[in-house]
């Protein structure tokens, strides 16, 4: 049987954090959840993880502040980032390119979307250095 991957969630709404930690469980995600940026950042540098799915709109450090840091982070670099975000223009997409977003996946979606997106971006190299 493979391991099972670990994924980072991160949202400011604990009601959406706990509805896709369930979903992520059944489908064989281990899931390990922050509600801000900084948690995120900190979980990420310090806790193995294969994936980060991340909200973009959050108070405090955004989820493209996030990415950023994370893309940035030669112990990081290689995570894999998914931004789910409500927002859905051309600009919006750029924005979450540049920081180097691997996938964009906008609310409102299905749960079935995020799997496929989730399977579709293999976890980083290994952390064994962490």
């Amino acid at each position: 049987m493979a391991a099972r991957r670990r994924v980072l969630l991160v949202d400011d709404d604990p009601l959406l954090l706990d509805v896709l930690s369930t979903v992520l469980d059944l489908e064989e995600f281990d899931v390990v959840s922050a509600t801000n940026g900084e948690a995120a950042l900190e979980i990420a540098a310090s806790d193995h993880v294969d994936v980060v799915v991340c909200d973009v709109r959050m108070p405090g450090t955004d989820g493209l502040e996030v990415c950023r840091r994370l893309k940035q982070d030669p112990v990081t670099a290689q995570l894999p980032v998914i931004l789910l975000t409500a927002r859905d223009t051309e600009e919006d997409r750029a924005a979450g390119r540049e920081v180097g977003c691997d996938a964009y996946v906008t609310k409102p979606f299905s749960p079935l979307e995020l799997l496929e997106t989730l399977r579709s971006h293999p976890p980083g190299p290994s952390d064994e250095g962490r």
